[in-house]
């Protein structure tokens, strides 16, 4: 039998020397765990066979109870009901044409599939079709997934799908998590994605020129350059192409039939908050797993050792730090690409997203945008207030918390942070303050 290389010297010593072969085999099945690193259909998470908690859900027990009812329409089915239930705007509508989706056989770039979304939940409808997809976050399981079909009786039933979406939502693309991905890729003229030139996942790092590729974009962006409006030939390198011909496009009309949708827009500004945000979900997911996953194995390291249960070992602390680590840079905008001219939506968007969400005494607020050089005026993350920020396990949530609070007082000023001004760092620091009553005292003033 040969151990895991990575375990300490004392504790490979201990394996070989138990003489309990149950405390055996509970050390090799921890580091085989361990070794798997997500391992999301097992306890502690257990995400098959786990309770979703998620505004679906939510919204599913209440038309149950009768204490809402959803209105299907023959040509757009339950879309503007559903986006009214769950209190998602029409302006998020982002069109997708690539064939990207399980619907992909009714997707093409004269028939894009609409997303519309809130800070919670992702709705995806495809025209003609009588199912509808969504997601939502879960704060404790990540992603679930559903489709909006009707049962037997007429009325409308969300099914959680599990396996069949965690085939894309739970691979390397999501970092093996149950998660969100928005694609770039080179379309052909069919919306198939022409693979060998390669396909790119989005967000605010992502330069400009390799966002949107399979998507409609409108608005204006001056002399940025990105892949969307447009199709490849399969013939030339698409890599090579003329990005001039889907730029600054404001009018969809000539691409497809618009009045088919609940808007004619795609706006940019849905686009970009819609990136930040996905992979904003992912990371708190990412940090809630791994934060659980080192206290269970810390938890049967104590009893296996006969450590105290309290018992806070160094291996715990270093994972804890690093589930932290990499959501503290997203949630503080590290490495997000700079815009190079003044970004313009071409719906209400940027206004009613800004227009929700606390605001301190002085009327700032983590939402507002600043689409000049950067996505937002205070590079903070919005989703800091979200349910599963909240309930993010304690350690990890306390690392979180003291590693703001050393980049926003100037205490790290490190290559990861140096993008954010004094003026930004303290400005984030009061609408924190203000607007979250559950920061740590030292926070506040106050002795912890």
């Amino acid at each position: 039998m040969q151990l895991c290389p990575w375990l300490p010297c004392s504790i490979r010593q201990f394996i070989r020397s138990a003489a309990v072969g149950s405390l055996l085999a509970m050390l090799l099945s921890w580091c085989a765990t361990a070794a798997a690193q997500y391992d999301f259909e097992q306890p502690p998470i257990s995400y098959l066979q786990a309770q979703p908690n998620d505004q679906v859900s939510k919204l599913q027990a209440k038309i149950n109870a009768g204490e809402i009812e959803l209105t299907y329409d023959k040509k757009i089915g339950y879309l503007p009901s559903l986006l009214a239930a769950l209190q998602v705007p029409k302006s998020s509508q982002a069109l997708v044409f690539s064939k990207t989706s399980f619907q992909l056989r009714r997707i093409s770039p004269r028939m894009p599939r609409a997303i519309y979304f809130n800070d919670n939940v992702y709705i995806g409808w495809v025209r003609g079709s009588t199912v509808m997809e969504l997601s939502a976050a879960d704060p404790q399981l990540g992603t679930n997934f559903y489709t909006l079909v009707k049962d037997e009786s007429g009325r409308p039933l969300f099914q959680r799908k599990t396996l069949q979406c965690l085939t894309c939502h739970g691979s390397s693309m999501t970092d093996g998590i149950p998660g969100h991905v928005v694609r770039s890729v080179y379309p052909g003229q069919d919306g198939q994605p022409l693979l060998g030139s390669g396909a790119y996942l989005s967000n605010h790092q992502s330069p400009l020129e390799r966002r949107w590729g399979g998507w409609y974009v409108t608005g204006k962006h001056g002399d940025q350059r990105h892949m969307g409006n447009l199709t490849f030939s399969r013939q030339d390198d698409p890599r090579k192409a003329n990005l001039d011909l889907g730029a600054n496009v404001t009018d969809l009309s000539s691409y497809f039939r618009t009045v088919d949708y609940l808007t004619p827009h795609s706006d940019i500004v849905a686009l970009m908050v819609l990136e930040h945000q996905s992979t904003m979900h992912n990371l708190i997911t990412q940090a809630n797993f791994l934060a659980q996953y080192a206290m269970r194995d810390e938890a049967l390291m104590n009893k296996v050792l006969e450590r105290p249960a309290g018992f806070v070992s160094d291996s715990l602390t270093r994972r804890i730090c690093n589930a932290a680590e990499p959501l503290v840079k997203y949630m503080l905008f590290s490495g997000e690409t700079s815009l190079t001219a003044p970004i313009e939506g071409s719906t209400t968007f940027a206004n009613e997203f800004a227009s929700r969400g606390p605001r301190d005494n002085q009327d700032r607020s983590l939402r507002e945008l600043d689409l000049q050089e950067r996505l937002f005026k205070y590079p903070c993350s919005y989703l800091i207030y979200s349910d599963g920020f909240k309930q993010l396990p304690q350690p990890v949530k306390v690392q979180i918390h003291q590693r703001l609070w050393e980049v926003l007082t100037g205490k790290d000023t490190s290559k990861d942070f140096e993008h954010l001004s004094a003026t930004q760092r303290r400005e984030i620091l009061e609408i924190l303050r203000a607007t979250k009553p559950d920061l740590p005292d030292y926070w506040k003033g106050r002795e912890e």
